[in-house]
């Protein structure tokens, strides 16, 4: 009986991933589907999967315009990002120095590990798409300075 329900078991996961294996999703960063828009013209979008459930990875595209930044943060998990268009500046610590922030330009791939504190932005229109696993919060050291802006 046992054997039975294994094989019941690795029928259903077969068909499972066979079944995922033929949704197809891609986007590129001209055509990400926006969900949000805050008044700043900073854009979020979730792309998979879900910010809010417990261990379960999620990603999603965040677009920055240029001049915009926001204030010194840290994320509840690592974020993996990609920087899709633009530039992507990064500091750390929890003042906010704009010539403290290094530049990941478009093809750069950057790690922020879970509760380190950071600043970002851009002077150029950018675009970063994300992974990370929920459920995801961000905790603001101040949210006056400078422009706060992001999910």
């Amino acid at each position: 009986m046992k054997i039975h329900a294994i094989v019941l078991i690795i029928s259903s996961l077969a068909c499972t991933n066979a079944s995922a294996a033929t949704q197809h999703q891609g986007w590129t960063p001209d055509a990400i589907p926006w969900q949000v828009t805050a008044p700043d013209g900073t854009r979020y979008a979730q792309l998979e999967g879900k910010s809010d459930k417990g261990r379960a990875p999620f990603s999603y595209a965040f677009s920055i315009p240029a001049g915009v930044w926001d204030a010194p943060h840290s994320h509840s998990a690592t974020a993996r990002v990609f920087v899709a268009k633009g530039i992507l500046r990064i500091g750390y610590g929890s003042s906010f120095d704009h010539s403290r922030a290094r530049s990941y330009p478009a093809g750069s791939y950057v790690i922020v590990p879970a509760g380190v504190v950071h600043f970002d932005g851009s002077d150029t229109d950018t675009i970063i798409i994300g992974t990370a696993t929920g459920p995801w919060t961000t905790t603001y050291v101040d949210r006056s300075s400078p422009t706060s802006a992001g999910p």
